[in-house]
Formats: C-alpha cells, sequence, structure tokens
C-alpha cells in the first residue's frame, strides 16, 4: 500500500478546498454588504465621526472585501498540486487565507470604537494571514510549468 494520496483523493480535495473558498469568498461579500448597511445606520452618523474614527470603519469595511475576493478567486481557479510539499503549502496558504476573513470581520467589529488610538492585533493579524496565504500559493508554483 502506497503512502501516496491517489489523483481521485487529491481531485476531491481540491474541489472540496475550492467550495470553501466560494463559500467563504461569499460569506465574505455578505458580511461587507451587511458592514456597509451598519456603517449607513450608525448611530451618529459615520460622516459626523472624528476623521480617525470613520477612517478605522471605511478600512475595515474595505478590508473585509479585499479577503473575500481573494477567497472568491481562490474558489474559481485554485488546483491543488499533486505533489507534497506543494500541496501541503496550497493548504497551508488555503487555511491563512479563510482565517484571515474571519479576523478582518472581527476587526471592523472590534476597532472602530476608540479610533485610531484603539486599533487592535486583529486587523494586523488578518493582513499578516492573507500575506502569508497569498506568499504561500505563490511560493507552491513558482518554478513550475504553466499547463
Amino acid at each position: 500500500m502506497s503512502s501516496r494520496p491517489s489523483s481521485a483523493k487529491i481531485a476531491r480535495l481540491s474541489i472540496a478546498t475550492r467550495k470553501l473558498h466560494l463559500i467563504a469568498g461569499f460569506l465574505g461579500i455578505l458580511v461587507f454588504v451587511l458592514s456597509g448597511q451598519a456603517m449607513r445606520l450608525h448611530e451618529p452618523p459615520i460622516k459626523s465621526l472624528e476623521g480617525g474614527q470613520r477612517m478605522m470603519f471605511l478600512s475595515r469595511h474595505i478590508y473585509i472585501l479585499g479577503s473575500a475576493l481573494v477567497n472568491l478567486t481562490l474558489g474559481l481557479y485554485l488546483k491543488l498540486e499533486s505533489r507534497g510539499w506543494r500541496k501541503n503549502l496550497q493548504v497551508a496558504g488555503s487555511l491563512l487565507i479563510l482565517l484571515s476573513l474571519v479576523l478582518l470581520a472581527l476587526a471592523f467589529v472590534d476597532e472602530p470604537g476608540g479610533g485610531i488610538a484603539g486599533r487592535s492585533l486583529q486587523s494586523a493579524f488578518g493582513w499578516f494571514t492573507l500575506l502569508g496565504g497569498g506568499l504561500a500559493h505563490f511560493l507552491a508554483r513558482a518554478g513550475m510549468a504553466a499547463n
């Protein structure tokens, strides 16, 4: 019995990972729309807030969209490699990108209230996980011939 995964198993994992990214991407778009509505209905109105606090709301709102779009893109185009380290790096990258959406959505809820001085590490970790996941996917494909 070989310890190497079969091509059918890799294909199933690839499809499952793509579906997970698509679901996360669509949920991220939904969270983006809902966070926009929360800003629209916010009391006092967002436009009347001090500049730093207003920027915190708007930037965290856009961060959600960025992570959602990366997830949607991976959901459409991701193809896991069949070889060990490249596939493992892609899976790790996907987990980081999925985590980034959660962290950035939490940052929208938690960070704006304190303005610039009240920011937490959630958005920073959200961006670092998005960057790390993107780099992992890039490195997993670097040096390979285009299909």
